[in-house]
């Protein structure tokens, strides 16, 4: 009985085995083929890249085919000869690889610098693979120096690392550095594509997707999760067995979740999210998930943006379609609303709470709740573009309450003013009547002079939490997350930087470079102060408090600040007493007596 063949992992099998065959770094294989094919070899090379795209295969390929005895006319190894098949088996002297992850050593680099005065017995060169260089130890690195720089004539070092930034600079100072690029998703897919018909394996294509996203770039990881998926689905991959072996959402949730989000379900939202968790799924992925999505549907409602999904066409086809439902304001403030929660996930004491918080708000970008539950604030909801602006029914106000005909009684105020009612030519809106805050004592309706005027700011009741603010922090002074561009003058400027001057006395550093700074126009909203030192600049440049205030006041948000120090005064340089004495002794003859008449010393 023949015995079995052993099973290979599709990550060894379908490693390439030349140039051409590498996926996605074309351009990085082709250099390296034409400085082989002209012979124009340097002492040593450095592949830095994200993991699992190609960088150890290429230094194998580059071993093999600098010393292949019979060269293809494309400059690609034979893959026949002994040289070829003896790097191909781990077998050649020629081919020496260390990983340095547990090799970091001065010991271990001074067995690599020994065995680099053995010429090739087979073959020209003797390839130095150091595979994760940046774990080596500082005295390694330094050993190292010497023979990286002068080599023998024979030997070429290649090394390989994921963290480029943690090499020494007298390394890379010696080495020929390529940066591999993550492998894209259409690479991917096809290439699994290949290696599914190669197998005989059905496998559905929207499953490969998934696989290719889960895979983040990395080939090696995309075989390894290919392999796990045809092993749990018995050779018939379909797009929900990779959902349920990968644990991974469907898109269908996050396309649900934007379309309660445009018609403002908190419900529908919050019904979703209950679902998504009893599937078992992890909230803070939950979250990431949808931060992923919002960010997609960005991209895809802006055509220049649109190449940046990284999604296959029929994907991004409704991704696009969708991307229209909503303003392009929406997803500034949605993508910021997702990053906080993602942020404070894992403080929360109550996670379940936070997601619910996050979609509710994300609920009330389109359609905020009626007052008094919008948190003080009076911006209107944005605009949907395909469903027009949103209409919000204001409560009526209740019947006033009789006037006591002996006592007087002081109006109470309620945390939230009470809307005044219509007058009587305008339509009512149907609704409920909502009821008022009641009061243990009697109130009369409130005079002209104690009720605010529209231009007062109301503040949110003491006990109100500030997470009710629903809206507020992503609506502008004017209602919308629309651009202003008010036209300003340096007179405009000057007055609203009084203003900021007189309600800010606290911020001192700021304040002592605003009365000192020269105001210039540079543009139509462009803004230039000469300050006097470097301190003064870096006070401007470290306060957003004041640019805020100047686009809310002035109502331009195109408005800039550029601080620059002004060349034209002059620096004072400060001499230490003796040579500010000896100096003032030399400009004031008379100086030096009066010193010698009061037993003065001069150091």
């Amino acid at each position: 009985m023949a015995a079995a063949t052993p099973y290979i992992v599709s990550a060894r099998k379908y490693r390439p085995a030349t140039f051409s065959s590498v996926i996605g770094q074309k351009a990085l294989t082709s250099t390296l083929k034409n400085s082989i094919t002209s012979g124009k070899l340097a002492q040593a090379y450095l592949f830095c890249g994200p993991r699992g795209v190609g960088k150890t295969s290429c230094a194998r390929i580059f071993a093999k085919t600098i010393n292949c005895l019979n060269p293809t006319p494309d400059g690609e190894a034979c893959c026949e000869c002994e040289s070829c098949l003896a790097i191909d088996r781990g077998t050649s002297y020629n081919l020496i690889e260390l990983d340095a992850a547990s090799n970091n050593g001065v010991d271990d680099i001074r067995a690599i610098t020994e065995q680099v005065q053995v010429p090739p017995q087979v073959g020209r060169y003797r390839v130095f693979i150091i595979d994760e260089v940046h774990m080596l130890s500082n005295q390694a690195f330094n050993a190292f120096l010497k023979t990286l720089e002068e080599p023998p004539a024979y030997a070429i070092f290649i090394l390989a690392t994921t963290e480029k930034h943690k090499v020494i600079p007298t390394i890379l100072s010696r080495c020929q550095i390529y940066d591999f690029k993550r492998i894209t998703i259409d690479d991917t897919v096809d290439h699994l594509k290949y290696v599914a018909k190669d197998k005989g394996i059905t496998a559905d294509s929207k499953a490969l997707e998934i696989i290719a996203r889960k895979a983040d770039g990395a080939m090696r990881d995309a075989l390894s999760i290919f392999d796990q998926v045809s092993a749990a689905s018995g050779g018939n991959i379909t797009y929900e067995s990779a959902l349920e072996n990968l644990n991974i959402l469907d898109y269908e949730y996050f396309f649900r979740l934007v379309d309660a989000f445009a018609k403002g379900d908190v419900a529908g939202s919050l019904l979703i999210y209950n679902d998504v968790r009893l599937k078992g799924f992890d909230s803070l992925s939950f979250i990431g998930g949808l931060a992923s999505h919002v960010r997609d549907l960005m991209m895809a409602a802006d055509p220049r943006t649109q190449s940046l999904m990284e999604l296959p066409q029929d994907t991004a086809a409704r991704f696009t379609v969708q991307a229209k439902s909503l303003p392009l304001q929406w997803y500034y403030a949605a993508l910021k609303i997702l990053n906080d929660c993602d942020f404070n996930y894992r403080t929360a004491s109550n996670k379940q709470l936070l997601v619910e918080v996050t979609l509710i708000r994300l609920c009330q970008l389109m359609a905020p709740a009626d007052p008094p539950f919008r948190g003080g604030t009076t911006n209107p909801p944005l605009h949907n573009p395909a469903t027009g602006p949103q209409v919000v029914a204001q409560p009526s106000a209740p019947p006033a309450a009789p006037r006591p005909s002996a006592t007087v009684t002081t109006p109470v105020s309620s945390p939230d003013p009470i809307p005044a009612s219509p007058p009587p030519t305008a339509p009512q809106a149907p609704g409920p009547v909502t009821p008022t805050p009641t009061s243990a004592s009697p109130a009369t309706p409130a005079s002209p002079d104690s009720r605010p005027t529209p231009q007062t700011p109301q503040r949110p009741a003491a006990g109100r939490p500030k997470s009710f603010r629903l809206t507020e922090e992503v609506t502008s002074s004017t209602g919308h997350l629309e651009p202003r561009r008010n036209p300003v003058t340096i007179e405009d400027i000057q007055r609203a930087w009084q203003q900021f001057m007189v309600s800010n006395p606290d911020q001192r550093i700021l304040m002592s470079a605003m009365r000192g700074a020269k105001l210039q126009m540079t543009g139509e909203a462009d803004i230039t102060a000469l300050v006097r030192h470097p301190a003064e600049q870096q006070a401007f440049e470290s306060s957003n408090k004041l640019i805020t205030f100047l686009r809310d006041t002035l109502r331009n948000d195109f408005i800039s600040i550029r601080a620059e120090v002004d060349k034209s005064v002059e620096v004072h340089n400060f001499l230490p007493p003796e040579e500010f004495l000896q100096k003032a002794i030399a400009n004031t003859p008379g100086l030096a007596d009066l010193l010698r008449d009061y037993q003065g010393e001069i150091d």
